[in-house]
């Protein structure tokens, strides 16, 4: 059994759940930003999962929370952010770009009625080494993102497209490579040219020694 809290809109209420219902319901994504219902001692209670607790090196549940929602008050839920056209990015067709989710949800601000399933981005007009950022999330109507509220410092890049590092790896060996391979061709044009001298001044008719030498006889 899992042990959960329910809290808002009235006195908090201690329960426990089925440790494998609960994460079976995990599994689903929707999960995590619907509205739930919540059946308990024969009545049933509107909630959202507010928070998880997981233990940090085993894969099991220590504890969540359950927050009552009414339909005239707002409330904060994180929804997972879905992203499109990356089969299109210019990035990736024709720069040879990777995407890179920096961020997979973020946390809308709306009344329940408006709470989105998830929020679609469409990456497929990103550029290599271009990104897009919180601000740049089109939200349905109704809902708000709360992260742009504290100011443009709560503006974070949401994805990006980037050379994968092999590739600059590879293109820096190519470099090298044809530096070194200039140089060596220098080096042997030069040595070519020295051979040449070399052999041109061997080829030159030596002066003959004009200096006198007689027998001198008494």
């Amino acid at each position: 059994m899992v042990p959960a809290v329910v809290y808002g809109g009235g006195d908090s209420v201690h329960l426990a759940v089925k440790a494998d219902e609960l994460r079976r319901h995990l599994e689903n994504e929707t999960f995590y930003s619907h509205i739930l219902t919540l059946k308990m001692n024969g009545s049933e209670e509107k909630v959202v999962l507010r928070d998880l607790q997981r233990h940090p090196s085993k894969p099991q549940i220590l504890h969540f929370d359950l927050l009552r929602v009414s339909e005239d008050h707002e409330i904060k839920v994180h929804v997972p952010l879905h992203f499109i056209g990356e089969d299109k990015c210019v990035g990736v067709k024709q720069e040879g770009g990777v995407v890179n989710h920096l961020q997979t949800d973020v946390e809308v601000a709306c009344l329940p009625k408006d709470l989105p399933e998830f929020i679609e981005v469409d990456i497929s007009g990103l550029h290599l080494g271009q990104s897009l950022h919180l601000s740049d999330v089109r939200t349905p109507e109704g809902t708000r993102l709360t992260a742009l509220s504290h100011g443009d410092e709560s503006d974070p890049a949401i994805v990006s497209v980037f050379r994968p590092r092999v590739i600059e790896e590879e293109v820096a060996e190519a470099v090298e490579a044809a530096a070194e391979g200039e140089e060596a061709e220098t080096e042997r044009e030069a040595a070519s040219a020295e051979k040449g001298s070399d052999e041109g001044k061997k080829g030159e008719k030596q002066p003959e020694d004009t200096k006198a030498s007689g027998d001198s006889k008494k």
